[in-house]
């Protein structure tokens, strides 16, 4: 079985490079494609085993290190020049346009997806609010591509013959969009090195990427309406400074610290506070493997991941009101440290890589019977 790998772009070692560093520890002879390649030689040793990857003429353009997303309109045209011809098993990994690549009727394509493209469909008009574009010349333009990549996702949708989804959320989203049935298997956490701690302390924590569908302007403004109670914030982008200037007193926005930190933090917090609208949601089950409760939105991943009232707390719209009544509440209830570590293990990457491989082998097999 020879065996090709497509992934939207490597850059960073974030949730979707997890996976493919599962996809790599399973079967070490893929050959690797993706838009670009700018991995720092740390991270392609762990994500795909130090392999050269097979990059699309984005990778030549200007500025396609930094600004590569500004090559949008040309990503479909782009996955589609990979000539995948001679392999038998296509595993793409998309959460973009790599389900998009071209094969024949003598291979399996299966794909992994973490989210069908959020700025094509479900997050167009939040895409176009935040960026400016709702109006004007290049409100115009911008609709215009969009308007186009949705077309091309929708035909190119037809190119999987079976799709893996990351939560069953996903997969309603695979069926609205695509009109296809999706296995769900949950992405893997590395539970392993969020260690259980249960001598927690008086303050509350929150960890992500300072960008507007995060709301963690959201938490902040919630928690400087509460001054008896503390919040820790980690994380960077183009949001600090804006969410900084809302911070009180009792708020200490410490910007991007190292996995060191973030783990004592995460460890001895009273609970994990989390307002987004996720597709799965690593760090709230990374919480929980410390034994530390979630307060979380309950829409997306999270509600698969926490249980409500056992593993953490609901709250069911994004309103700082929300969020304070949640926090009140929370502050009467007490947790099972142990059992809350005991129920992340079940997104451990040690099950995620056993039932890839079991799946993706038994769908190949049973390709190849009926071929």
């Amino acid at each position: 079985m020879k065996k090709a790998l497509v992934h939207d772009w490597l850059c960073v070692y974030a949730g979707a490079e997890k996976c493919v560093e599962s996809f790599t520890n399973i079967w070490n002879d893929f050959e690797i494609f993706s838009l670009i390649d700018y991995l720092e030689d740390t991270d392609r040793n762990i994500i795909i085993k130090g392999k050269k990857v097979k990059t699309s003429f984005i990778q030549k353009l200007p500025f396609a290190k930094k600004k590569y997303r500004n090559y949008l309109p040309l990503f479909p045209i782009a996955i589609e020049q990979f000539d995948l011809s001679e392999y038998d098993l296509i595993l793409s990994s998309s959460h973009a346009v790599s389900k998009g690549v071209l094969t024949h009727s003598n291979q399996l394509h299966i794909c992994y997806m973490h989210t069908p493209i959020r700025y094509g469909w479900d997050l167009y008009h939040h895409y176009l609010r935040e960026a400016g574009l709702k109006s004007g010349i290049k409100g115009i333009i911008a609709k215009y591509f969009l308007h186009k990549l949705r077309i091309w996702d929708s035909i190119s949708a037809n190119r999987v013959d079976k799709y893996i989804a990351n939560s069953n959320y996903i997969a309603k989203r695979i069926k609205k969009v695509y009109n296809k049935d999706a296995k769900v298997i949950y992405p893997p956490v590395d539970v392993d090195k969020f260690t259980l701690y249960e001598n927690k302390e008086d303050f509350y924590f929150t960890a992500s990427r300072m960008v507007p569908y995060k709301k963690i302007d959201l938490i902040v403004e919630a928690f400087s309406k509460m001054p008896d109670k503390k919040l820790i914030v980690i994380g960077m982008g183009p949001d600090f400074e804006k969410i900084k200037e809302k911070a009180t007193d009792n708020i200490k926005l410490l910007g991007f610290q190292p996995d060191k930190i973030l783990l004592e933090y995460m460890q001895k917090a009273k609970s994990f506070v989390f307002a987004a609208e996720e597709d799965f949601g690593i760090t709230p089950v990374e919480a929980q493997a410390c034994g530390t409760p979630v307060i979380c939105f309950a829409k997306g991943g999270a509600v698969e991941t926490v249980i409500d009232k056992k593993t953490g707390l609901y709250f069911y719209n994004q309103q700082i009101d929300d969020i304070i009544s949640a926090v009140n509440k929370f502050e009467k209830m007490n947790f099972n440290y142990k059992e809350i570590r005991k129920h992340s293990l079940k997104f451990s990457r040690q099950r995620f890589e056993a039932e890839i491989k079991e799946y993706i082998e038994s769908e190949y097999n049973n390709w190849k019977k009926n071929k």
